[in-house]
């Protein structure tokens, strides 16, 4: 059967619209399915970020070049609450994503502790992203916390009743609750207002981090009731190097970095003012966008899903069934494990065929280990081993499922016998 036949024609295409200078579009790289780890700036966050990059000014400087960068700044604020449901003094910018669940989480930790000295519990799903587990654990093994990890079922929920039995018999231990608002390895959607309603009977605070679901969810900031969000910029079409957390005014945060005094004083350092911008106009965007580009995208992960089923007949799709569950995973995300291969191993051949995947979490690529993820959902070890997560965006077109359906089978062919040759893992 050519599972191929069908994927000949490309999607609307995208492609020229990351040109801003009516350039043709980049020569073809292949495939790329990773857009979970980065997607590609927007040609009108890219034209921002080039139009402010000429201009020079601190926004923390007086004069008329920093009162400039100033308005900047606080127009893009006003930008991103607008967009994400928040109030423009909610808003703090930091460097990335990961500084901005490393502010939550250590941040309510010790804010919270400063109220009370009990409490030092702090629950986290077993599927996090490690932005969020890592400081965690470095809280407890510097800083007296205790981290609870919460557990999942078989397609990555987090589990309601263990987190309503630990609250009601530790709630007043307990500093804060983080869960993610979609899995940035299997693509499940968590119950964020259903955790919030739950920690909220305790007065716990609720950090979520929404780095995967902006653009391709709705988020709404005020309605979810939790009281910190995570933002990256190169996720959803804007720079890397640029995010945000949301936080409620009255929410107990310490300061993670110190000096200046920037950002509400919890987040000190020079603001990268022409980053800001380009993140506001791609949250904006994103937002603006999100219900054509959530059910193009999702349309084409259907698609993927039973081309990968049929050519690799084996293949487990790890995380909620689209066909069963539509709205139970991030429309862009398709993981799959390929029991008698190794993750790194598909990576590596399906490069060389010119598709682009990834074997999880990029900031873990290249540590030859089963996902913490998968092993929480219960996936086995020698099936988890196997592991690839393909992630579609506005650049993907029906020409790159085709293109990895038809590497697939050979790739997961080659990758087995690797695997016996070499004896497979211990």
């Amino acid at each position: 059967m050519d599972v191929t036949a069908s994927l000949t024609e490309p999607a609307a295409g995208p492609g020229a619209e990351f040109a801003i200078d009516g350039s043709e579009p980049p020569p073809d790289t292949g495939a790329y399915l990773d857009h979970a780890a980065t997607t590609p700036m927007t040609s009108a966050a890219l034209a921002a970020f080039v139009e402010h990059a000429r201009h020079t000014g601190n926004a923390s400087s007086l004069h008329s070049a920093g009162r400039a960068a100033r308005r900047t700044v606080e127009e893009s604020r006003e930008t991103v609450a607008a967009a994400l449901g928040a109030r423009p003094s909610e808003v703090i910018f930091t460097a990335s994503g990961t500084e901005a669940d490393n502010l939550a989480i250590k941040g309510m930790f010790w804010g919270r502790r400063a109220e009370d000295k009990r409490r030092t519990r702090i629950l986290v799903s077993a599927v996090e992203h490690h932005a969020v587990l890592d400081p965690a654990f470095w809280l407890a093994g510097h800083a007296g916390a205790q981290v609870i990890l919460l557990p999942v079922d078989a397609e990555g929920r987090l589990d309601l009743d263990a987190l309503r039995a630990e609250l009601a018999e530790h709630h007043a231990e307990t500093a804060l609750v983080s869960v993610m608002w979609a899995n940035n390895e299997v693509g499940t959607v968590q119950p964020v207002q259903d955790v919030v309603r739950i920690a909220r009977h305790h007065d716990i605070p609720v950090h979520a981090d929404a780095v995967q679901a902006v653009g391709q969810l709705p988020v709404d900031f005020a309605a979810s009731g939790a009281d910190a969000m995570t933002v990256s910029g190169h996720k959803l079409g804007g720079p890397a190097g640029v995010g945000a957390l949301l936080a409620r005014r009255d929410l107990p945060l310490d300061a993670v970095l110190h000096g200046g005094g920037q950002e509400r004083g919890v987040r000190s350092g020079t603001l990268d003012v022409p980053a800001v911008a380009a993140f506001a106009v791609a949250v904006r965007d994103a937002v603006a966008g999100r219900e054509a580009h959530a059910a193009r995208i999702a349309a084409l992960r259907d698609e993927l899903v039973a081309h990968v089923r049929d050519a690799v007949p084996d293949a487990i799709l790890c995380g909620p069934d689209p066909q069963a569950d539509p709205g139970g995973r991030l429309p862009g995300n398709a993981h799959f494990a390929f029991p008698g291969a190794e993750g790194d191993s598909l990576l590596y051949l399906l490069d060389s065929a010119g598709v682009q995947a990834s074997t999880g979490s990029a900031c873990q690529a290249g540590v030859p280990q089963p996902s913490h993820v998968l092993l929480a959902m219960g996936v086995p070890e020698t099936a988890a081993r196997g592991a690839l997560r393909f992630s579609l965006g506005t650049t993907s077109t029906r020409d790159d499922v085709a293109r990895l359906v038809a590497a697939l089978p050979q790739v997961v062919e080659r990758a087995r016998a690797a695997g016996l040759v070499g004896g497979g893992r211990s």
